[in-house]
């Protein structure tokens, strides 16, 4: 699983591995694939001297990690998604210019999406659509985005500081939605870096969404503060929307939590690149 093609390369083989929970990069494939040379270390010390601040920030973005090569594993600079963005803008090659251009029109976009925030649904709607979601699953994933930002947004004003804090809460509703914590439930879709929203049938999405709403409401009218009684809040709203699952399920003698992902593989379109 760490050595694998990134499409973005156009077949070149960029090293990557799992460090914190996000995808690192070997650093000299990624400069090798961009430029006409092939010595790319002595490039990177000669970028380097061309770019101070890429060199001032270099120890903050680029870490030694173990990489498996044809000879063994050997320790090589890494970087993450953010930081080889900010490497490839330092790169004077007509092979960079795509990347260059393209981070300009994504940072363009977000731009408009904050002056217009309505863009950004719209665009998140399109994604959806050419992933092969159909509208009715879309409607109710739109919507369940909207009720959980409109949860975090009350536990950043309630007390909430740490992404810690924010996993411990969200792990709290699904414990008691669904009995089992957000990363079970992946682990039971068999699921790994992809979101287990993006996998949830109807009937998962709209239980999801009845916890996290009934946790809103619960904080807004008990106006609660601090993470210990945000905690209770989340497990009391769980509890309601796990109460609400168990009925159904004994109607319908079946479980609502399951280990099928909403679209198929056979389903799910390949983005435009």
């Amino acid at each position: 699983m760490e050595n694998k093609k990134i499409a973005l390369f156009k077949g070149r083989q960029i090293r990557r591995k799992i460090y914190n929970n996000e995808w690192w990069f070997v650093v000299e494939d990624v400069v090798l694939a961009l430029i006409d040379s092939s010595d790319p270390k002595q490039y990177i010390q000669r970028m380097k001297q061309r770019d101070p601040e890429l060199s001032k920030g270099w120890v903050q973005f680029v870490h030694t990690l173990e990489i498996t090569t044809e000879g063994g594993k050997q320790k090589m600079n890494c970087a993450n998604t953010e930081g080889i963005f900010r490497i490839i803008q330092s790169i004077p090659s007509p092979k960079a210019e795509p990347f260059k251009r393209w981070l300009a029109k994504v940072g363009y976009e977000r731009v408009q999406e904050i002056e217009n925030p309505e863009l950004a649904i719209k665009r998140t709607r399109m994604l959806y659509k050419l992933k092969g979601y159909p509208d009715d699953w879309i409607e109710k994933r739109m919507r369940g985005i909207a009720i959980r930002e409109e949860l975090t947004d009350e536990w950043q004003k309630r007390g909430a500081e740490e992404q810690k804090d924010y996993e411990i809460l969200t792990a709290e509703i699904s414990k008691a939605t669904f009995g089992v914590t957000p990363s079970q439930y992946k682990k039971l879709k068999r699921l790994k870096r992809e979101n287990l929203r993006d996998h949830m049938d109807d009937l998962e999405l709209i239980f999801t969404m009845l916890g996290e709403r009934a946790t809103t409401e619960i904080h807004r009218t008990e106006n609660s503060h601090g993470v210990p009684k945000l905690k209770s809040d989340a497990k009391a709203g769980g509890d309601i929307s796990g109460g609400a699952r168990k009925k159904l399920e004994k109607r319908l003698g079946k479980s609502i939590v399951s280990n099928k992902n909403y679209l198929p593989k056979s389903k799910r379109r390949k983005l435009p690149r």
